[in-house]
């Protein structure tokens, strides 16, 4: 049997890293081109400093008015689709066969709601961690110990 081309999506909400290896033996390398790090601030420092208020219509009590979205989480949400798509036009292009994805829960549940046919069909494993900081000497062998399926 020829050999495969395996991704990792190694991510959390603000970066993100594609690996790949030849299945079954090949060595993990970091695809350059497919690192991605944006800037996401906490929700108080993209809105305003604090929310507006409101008055009780049967009493003088005020309340805080609750933004109806939160930019940060919108913010987790949109990278989510946008590593979504990359690894959907991959898959449909044929550039791997296998994929392992790697986020913390949220931002990992985030990305299996945001993936595509193709790229859903070539999930092989997850693993709900964050491990974006790791150095790839530390990284390769992590990966290489998730089970798949």
């Amino acid at each position: 049997m020829p050999p495969e081309t395996e991704w990792a999506l190694v991510a959390d909400a603000q970066r993100a890293r594609i690996l790949e290896r030849l299945v079954p033996l090949g060595r993990w390398a970091e695809r350059a081109e497919d690192t991605v790090e944006i800037e996401n601030p906490r929700s108080h420092e993209q809105g305003t400093e604090r929310p507006g208020r409101s008055h009780e219509s049967a009493s003088s009590a005020r309340h805080a008015i609750e933004p109806k979205s939160d930019p940060h989480r919108l913010a987790k949400q949109a990278f989510a689709r946008r590593l979504a798509h990359r690894l959907e036009e991959a898959a449909q292009a044929g550039a791997y066969a296998r994929l392992t994805l790697v986020a913390p829960p949220a931002f990992l549940g985030d990305l299996r709601d945001a993936l595509g046919d193709a790229a859903q069909r070539r999930v092989r494993a997850t693993l709900d961690s964050d491990l974006t900081h790791l150095p790839m000497h530390e990284l390769a062998p992590r990966l290489d110990a998730i089970p798949r399926g």
